[in-house]
């Protein structure tokens, strides 16, 4: 049976390999067979409850073509990954929420500079945080793009087996 995850992971491969609005080169796309995933985990599809910092700091992050881009610091939330806890920040940008993180599998298994979600809010402070939508930056595939370096507070110690793996061009 395909799942809403395996729909929404082919419909991304189609888009990588054949819109123009696509981060990857031509050349790369003639090689293109699918970006690589780890197998859906439930487990990482988390509801969780967010303390919103009483300060919305607006800070500053650097980009990978040494630009900045703003972003508030909404809040925190605490989780547990194969029996360790972990914590991240939550951003908030004009576009709605925004959550970069890098953990302990990265420049191994998955991109280095980290990966984005966007968490969705739900009634009564919660979120929806699916790690099994996790991805690259558009700059992970093309040095023409510029993205948000994940802040030193977002670095996890502990892996997050879920959402998109290196990209291995061929």
């Amino acid at each position: 049976m395909v799942s809403e995850l395996d729909t929404f992971r082919a419909d991304k491969d189609d888009f990588f390999g054949r819109n123009p609005q696509s981060p990857l080169s031509p050349d790369q796309k003639r090689n293109f067979h699918g970006l690589n995933y780890f197998p859906e985990n439930p487990e990482l599809r988390l509801e969780v409850t967010v303390e919103e910092f009483p300060q919305k700091e607006t800070i500053h992050m650097q980009t990978s073509t040494g630009d900045v881009q703003e972003y508030v610091r909404y809040g925190r939330f605490r989780f547990t990954v194969d029996g360790q806890e972990a914590e991240l920040t939550i951003y908030q940008a004009d576009y709605g929420f925004f959550l970069p993180f890098v953990d302990s599998l990265a420049g191994k298994e998955t991109y280095p500079a980290g990966r984005y979600l966007e968490p969705e809010a739900l009634p009564g402070g919660r979120f929806l945080v699916d790690f099994n939508l996790a991805y690259n930056p558009y700059c992970a595939y093309n040095d023409m793009w510029s993205c948000p370096i994940t802040p030193a507070e977002n670095r996890l110690k502990v892996p997050i087996r879920a959402g998109e793996k290196l990209f291995h061009p061929l």
